[in-house]
């Protein structure tokens, strides 16, 4: 009497299902990874941008700090107030009053007089990974009228 294969063939076939089940799962929790690396890989890069943008306009209006930062926000269409230079943005990256990232802009204190420093920095608020996206320190020197 010979018995059959049908419930080994069966088991084996199953088996096989489960392996490639997981495979899959494991390729589409790679697929969700990278897509989520590519978003924030972009708006690091976005935010890099944005920083170095204004660290130039900063460095081209010059002189105090102050100054350089009113002129930057007058340029750039951003806010200013109590020795900040600020502006929020969109998910898209548009000009928003309350938005998902924050462009930020602080002196920092020099002990040579005529030389100034500022931060720059990006911030993310969104629920993904906040923190800072990007941050840089710019610096120039005030042309004294006497030359």
């Amino acid at each position: 009497m010979t018995k059959s294969k049908a419930p080994l063939t069966m088991i084996e076939q199953m088996v096989m299902l489960l392996v490639f089940a997981l495979a899959a799962a494991l390729c589409l929790q790679a697929f969700v990874k990278s897509d989520e690396l590519s978003e924030h890989m972009e708006a690091r890069d976005r935010a890099m941008v944005l920083c170095q943008n204004v660290a130039e306009t900063l460095r081209h209006f010059g002189g105090d700090l102050g100054g350089a930062q009113m002129s930057t926000a007058e340029q750039l269409g951003y806010q200013c107030s109590q020795g900040f230079l600020y502006q929020e943005f969109d998910q898209d990256w548009n000009p928003v009053e309350d938005g998902v990232y924050r462009l930020e802009v602080w002196g920092i204190p020099t002990e040579l007089p005529g030389l100034w420093k500022a931060g720059v920095s990006v911030v993310d608020d969104t629920d993904r990974e906040p923190g800072v996206l990007f941050e840089i320190e710019v610096a120039w020197q005030e042309v004294s009228a006497h030359g």
